[in-house]
């Protein structure tokens, strides 16, 4: 698994958005500001995402994104799936864009890049969003608690 910038740009906005869960849309400025994301390049982004079900949109004065779920029922896994495609590092472990090999049924290598996929999938599919901010709220308290310390 390669992680693209769409990729990246989409979980920093899914975070954003679950960082702000329940207080309404959240205009694209804000969500671009706050994760210094470009804004044309996070239209685009968000406008998957919705494709995709994981964010909604109003429009409007008082308009913006939020997410369609609370964020303890959406996984990284599913955010870098709609982005960058499947988790699997080569196309002959990947169950979703499986493409065989000749060399597949007697290649010990296809069996360490399908651990990976395994290790790798696993781990983004336990991780949600509410996780995610958890971790964050944790380091920035830590930080705080170090600065205060000086």
């Amino acid at each position: 698994m390669k992680l693209s910038t769409r990729g990246e740009y989409a979980s920093r906005a899914m975070l954003e958005l679950s960082a702000r869960f329940g207080e309404g849309p959240v205009p694209i400025r804000i969500i671009s500001l706050a994760q210094a994301i470009p804004q044309q390049f996070l239209e685009q982004i968000l406008l998957s995402l919705r494709r995709a079900g994981y964010v909604k949109s109003k429009k409007g004065p008082h308009g913006g994104y939020f997410l369609s779920k609370p964020p303890d029922r959406i996984t990284v896994a599913e955010v870098i799936r709609v982005m960058d495609g499947p988790l699997a590092p080569i196309n002959c472990v990947s169950v979703i864009e499986h493409e065989p090999c000749p060399l597949e049924e007697n290649c010990g290598l296809r069996s360490v890049w399908k651990e990976v996929r395994d290790m790798v999938a696993r781990h983004l599919e336990q991780t949600t969003f509410a996780e995610v901010l958890d971790r964050q709220i944790a380091i920035n308290q830590k930080k705080l608690a170090g600065s205060e310390e000086k």
